[in-house]
């Protein structure tokens, strides 16, 4: 009997997300914003080439702007990188189920800023035999990882589906909720916790989405809506259930865009005029739509918290690089690969049974 060499497969996990500059310059403000213009807004909103340079031009003066007068650095990237990292760390103890014969790298990529997606899964696909991709947003949509299927299917085309495995479905994963709900009430401050010192609330925050175009129709595109509404409903009666629980009340809070149409109406602002109105002392806010601190979480939403005059108010950030979060996630990772790796395994068993065709003699 021969044995024969077996070839070690090698798969990437790419991390991805939207991705913010790390430098604060116009220069580097302005290739993201066109992107950002390009990839989404262009969904919603059909804009000729010259107005998608302008908004996007406008827009990278506006953030410049604040956030320089604000001092105001985005942190995404760095904890994108970070979360990578500490995966990586955690995925050896959730190998169990993939096959000895592979290879495993970590990257991280964004949709707008270097290193950008669609240009590293171009090299990826003549140098890993898988790719799994994990996009570090829970809800998917055509804003989010529906961005990541549009830049494989330009990549991969008709291989897309033996050689890569997107990740999905997150938000409705019950080892997520709990890992959400312990998180929250280990980072309430002392102050929140106190007693007698009236009602408490708290805001989910999440990135809002369309309802109708602006022909007050059902967009055409697939926006989330209907998950995002149920990740609310199952956190918060999750949360309202603990024996832990020190909330009266707990209110979406969205983080809405101003053109394409008519957005959620539960808006940040909304949920923090409904607490005031209602009497309460005391308002926490999780942004439990996002993986990561980004602009809209730890500058815009804190920002607005900041300013409330509720006499106490607490900013959790968001789950970012919790070891805990990292070991979830690379289970999550790990099955997938088993899927790929099995998928692949059984598609070459297939083909090496096919009969051969001989070539005709003359």
């Amino acid at each position: 009997m021969v044995d024969r060499a077996v070839s070690r497969k090698r798969y990437a996990v790419v991390m991805v997300t939207y991705g913010e500059v790390e430098r604060l310059t116009i220069r580097n403000l302005w290739p993201t914003s066109r992107r950002i213009v390009k990839v989404i807004t262009s969904q919603i909103v059909r804009l000729p080439d010259a107005l998608i340079y302008f908004v996007a031009d406008f827009r990278s003066v506006k953030h410049y702007i604040d956030w320089k007068y604000n001092r105001y650095q985005s942190s995404l990237v760095a904890i994108n990188r970070a979360q990578k990292e500490a995966v990586a760390r955690e995925l050896p103890g959730h190998l169990s189920l993939v096959p000895e014969q592979v290879d495993i790298e970590f990257f991280d990529a964004y949709y707008f800023v270097p290193p950008y997606f669609d240009d590293m899964l171009s090299g990826l696909q003549h140098s890993h035999d898988g790719v799994i991709v994990v996009p570090m947003i829970p809800v998917e949509s055509a804003f989010s990882c529906g961005v990541a299927c549009r830049m494989l299917m330009d990549v991969y085309a008709g291989s897309m589906f033996g050689k890569t495995r997107v990740m999905r479905n997150l938000w409705n994963d019950r080892e997520l909720h709990q890992i959400y709900t312990d998180y929250l009430f280990d980072s309430l401050s002392a102050g929140m916790r106190k007693e007698g010192a009236g009602k408490k609330g708290l805001v989910l925050v999440i990135h809002g989405t369309l309802v109708r175009d602006r022909a007050g129709n059902p967009p055409k595109v697939f926006t989330g809506l209907e998950e995002t509404l149920e990740f609310f409903g199952l956190m918060s009666r999750k949360i309202m259930a603990d024996p832990r629980n020190i909330f009266d009340g707990i209110k979406l809070g969205c983080f809405n865009h101003a053109t394409g149409g008519t957005w959620m109406a539960e808006t940040f602002d909304r949920a923090l005029f409904e607490f005031r109105e209602d009497g309460y002392d005391s308002v926490a806010m999780f942004p439990f739509g996002f993986f990561a601190d980004n602009s809209e979480t730890e500058y815009e939403a804190k920002k607005q918290l900041d300013r409330s005059s509720f006499p106490v108010k607490q900013y959790i950030p968001c789950i970012n690089d919790s070891r805990r979060f990292a070991g979830w996630l690379a289970s999550k990772i790990a099955g997938e690969i088993a899927a790929l790796s099995r998928l692949q395994g059984a598609v070459g068993r297939s083909e090496s049974s096919m009969p051969k065709t001989e070539e005709p003699h003359d």
